[in-house]
C-alpha cells in the first residue's frame, strides 16, 4: 500500500471504531468497512466478498445485558488489511476469514479497556454538568468517542506498516489444520448468528416466509438478486394484505394481520 492508501485506511478504521458506539452510519459493519478498505487499496472485489462473508457472522453479534459482543470493527478492518497485504486477492479471502474470529475476540478486550477508561471521563462529565460547563461536557463526550476510534485506528496503523512480505510469510506458514479449522468454525458462527436473529424475530406470522425462503433457495438457477427480489415482493404482498385486513374487509373483523388470523383458527 502507498502512503495515501495507508492514510485512507487509518481514517476508515477510525470511523469504524467510533461507529461501534454511535451506530449512525454503520462504518463498523463488515460489509461497509471491508468494502471501503478494498476500494481505497485497489482490491474492491476481494473487499466486498470478505465483507459480505463476515457480515453473515456479525449478524448475531449483539450486546446483551452486561455481555459484550465480539468486536466487528476490529475484525473487519484487520482482516481486510491482512487480505490486502497478503497479495492473494480473492483467493486470500478464506485465510482472512479464518483470522477474523480471533481478531474479533481481541477487539473485545480492547473495547473493554476503553470502556473502563471512559468511566473516569463520565465522572468528569458529571462534575462539569454540576458546574453548568456544558462546553466541557461536549468536549469530554467527543474525546471519549475519539478514544473508541483510536482503539481501531492504532492497531490498523501498526498493521499497515508491517512489511507485506512478513504478512504473506505468516499466512503461508499457517498449517492447513489451523486454517481449515478456523474456516469451519467461522461457518458455524454464521449458523449461530442466523439462529440468534431468527430467535429474536420468530413468531407465527414470519415462520411461513422462512420456510418458503428455504424452499426457494434450493432452486439453483436463482441468483442472490433474484432471491432478494422475491423476499421484497413477499414483504410488499404481506403489507398489502395486512392493510386490507386492517381496513375491515368482508368479515368486518380480524386483527389486521391476515396470516395471524388464519393461524389463530388452528
Amino acid at each position: 500500500m502507498n502512503g495515501l492508501s495507508i492514510i485512507l485506511v487509518i481514517i476508515i478504521a477510525f470511523f469504524a471504531g467510533m461507529e461501534g458506539i454511535l451506530d449512525e452510519f454503520q462504518f463498523h459493519q463488515p460489509i461497509v468497512a471491508c468494502t471501503l478498505i478494498g476500494l481505497v487499496t485497489g482490491n474492491l472485489e476481494a473487499g466486498i466478498i470478505l465483507g459480505g462473508t463476515l457480515q453473515l457472522m456479525a449478524m448475531g453479534w449483539a450486546n446483551i445485558g452486561a455481555a459484550v459482543a465480539p468486536d466487528a470493527a476490529l475484525a473487519s478492518v484487520a482482516s481486510a488489511i491482512i487480505l490486502v497485504k497478503g497479495g492473494q486477492g480473492v483467493a486470500g479471502v478464506p485465510t482472512a476469514i479464518a483470522v477474523a474470529i480471533p481478531l474479533a475476540v481481541a477487539g473485545l478486550f480492547l473495547t473493554m479497556i476503553v470502556r473502563t477508561l471512559a468511566v473516569g471521563i463520565v465522572h468528569a462529565m458529571d462534575g462539569a454538568a454540576k458546574n453548568a460547563e456544558f462546553g466541557k461536557v461536549e468536549m469530554l463526550q467527543i474525546g471519549a468517542i475519539c478514544m473508541q476510534g483510536l482503539r481501531i485506528a492504532i492497531p490498523a496503523a501498526a498493521m499497515c506498516f508491517v512489511p507485506a512480505e512478513a504478512v504473506s510469510s505468516a499466512l503461508n506458514a499457517m498449517p492447513a489444520w489451523l486454517t481449515d479449522g478456523m474456516s469451519i468454525g467461522g461457518g458455524m458462527v454464521v449458523a449461530v448468528g442466523y439462529a440468534m436473529v431468527i430467535n429474536m424475530m420468530a413468531n407465527k406470522e414470519v415462520w411461513p416466509f422462512l420456510f418458503i425462503g428455504f424452499a426457494v433457495a434450493a432452486i439453483s438457477d436463482l441468483t442472490l438478486i433474484a432471491l432478494g427480489i422475491l423476499g421484497v415482493s413477499m414483504a410488499f404482498i404481506y403489507l398489502n394484505l395486512a392493510e386490507q385486513g386492517g381496513s375491515g374487509g368482508a368479515s368486518g373483523g380480524g386483527s389486521g394481520d391476515p396470516l395471524g388470523d388464519i393461524l389463530n383458527d388452528y
